[in-house]
């Protein structure tokens, strides 16, 4: 902290001028409140994980520590798309979340391995199953001539 400074708006001495020169504690030596709280403090932010320090503030997207000037991204508490629950969202390629037994519809020309023509866009495959495949081949299903494969969500919309 700084020694007293003079305030220009209000003529008043400061006592303390803390980080940034943001007045702490004005000449009756009672702190004053930071901007946009009003017992001063915001009660839900996390210590600082360097030095354990209490007094961290919020600065843009990051929180700040004042004392060792560690920066860092804060946890969310409330994660999006059931993220929380350990469940897995798998989209489709227009972006709608796709379920176990919903049909799908193939956006774009497939080949196929050992086939000589490949699965058409516009082919309609029903009853899809979601699994945690290889490479990002997470629908399993089974498509009218020519059997059970895998699938990638990018490739198909819900129909």
């Amino acid at each position: 902290m700084r020694p007293a400074e003079h305030c220009a708006e209000c003529r008043e001495a400061t006592r303390f001028v803390g980080v940034a020169g943001i007045p702490q504690a004005g000449a009756t030596g009672r702190p004053r409140a930071r901007a946009g709280y009003a017992d001063g403090m915001n009660e839900n932010l996390p210590p600082c994980p360097t030095c354990s320090c209490e007094y961290t503030y919020e600065m843009n997207a990051l929180v700040v520590c004042p004392e060792c000037g560690h920066e860092w991204v804060p946890a969310e508490s409330g994660a999006e798309d059931g993220a929380t629950t350990g469940e897995r969202v798998v989209k489709d390629a227009v972006g709608n979340v796709l379920q176990d037994g919903d049909s799908v519809v193939v956006v774009k020309a497939l080949k196929v391995k050992g086939s000589p023509s490949g699965i058409k866009a516009g082919t309609k495959v029903r009853s899809i199953r979601l699994v945690d495949g290889v490479d990002g081949h997470d629908i399993d299903c089974k498509v009218d001539g020519f059997g059970a494969m895998q699938l990638k969500s990018s490739v198909v919309k819900k129909a």
